[in-house]
């Protein structure tokens, strides 16, 4: 018993030779393909006549190269969806610079022509909440009470006026909001707006958006925007 040419296993494999592959095909992948019907030729000239491989092991040998290959080629495929989500992702927060973002920040910045605005949630209807901006020296800049939570959050905002009534000047100014409990006063998580003026995008951390005078925030924080 014996095979007489390299094209005829090809041929009866249902494959084509090294010259009629695809070259569109992956090249490693396409080099583990040829190197594996090379050995399985020279595996057949060389067989035992009297003893010949049995049906079962030469189906075995291929579906296991195949489940190989396929693997690969799996991963490729998940890997080309990865980068295609994550270009994606990268448009879709690109669409964003300019605009405003919300987020749980306590740093906000103030320009003459920008309030500094946001909104707090303070768990519970009938909670009276005050507001108090500090400047970058941890000064008491502005305090102002804003009235009496509902079961919606409430919203805010900070013209710059200090409590002498002058404008305290642009800058980043730190927002903190408390509610009257009766335990006492207690913290509010602080969400404010500020504008996206860049985005990064790090293949390790996520997208990140750069906050004009504040700096990166990630993309997942993002709650809501205008």
């Amino acid at each position: 018993m014996s095979i007489s040419t390299e094209q005829d296993i090809f041929a009866s494999l249902g494959l084509s030779s090294q010259a009629g592959t695809t070259r569109g095909t992956n090249d490693a992948t396409e080099l583990g393909l040829n190197t594996f019907l090379k050995l399985m030729v020279t595996q057949l000239n060389n067989q035992d006549p009297f003893q010949p491989m049995e049906n079962g092991d030469f189906l075995g040998q291929i579906a296991q190269f195949a489940s190989v290959t396929g693997i690969e080629q799996l991963n490729q495929n998940f890997g080309g969806l990865s980068t295609s989500l994550t270009s994606g992702q990268a448009l879709q927060a690109g669409s964003l610079i300019g605009k405003q973002v919300l987020a749980p920040v306590e740093d906000g910045f103030l320009t003459a022509d920008r309030p500094i605005t946001g909104q707090v949630d303070a768990g519970a209807a009938g909670v009276p909440v005050t507001m108090r901006v500090y400047d970058i020296y941890n000064q008491l800049v502005r305090e102002m009470p804003l009235g009496t939570s509902t079961s919606e959050p409430m919203q805010f905002a900070w013209d710059g006026i200090n409590d002498g009534g002058e404008f305290a000047g642009q800058g980043i100014y730190k927002i903190r909001l408390q509610g009257e409990t009766d335990d006492g006063q207690v913290d509010l998580q602080t969400q404010l707006f500020s504008s996206v003026e860049s985005v990064n995008m790090n293949g390790n951390s996520g997208l990140t958006l750069n906050l004009e005078g504040l700096g990166p925030i990630a993309f997942s924080n993002v709650q809501q925007l205008k």
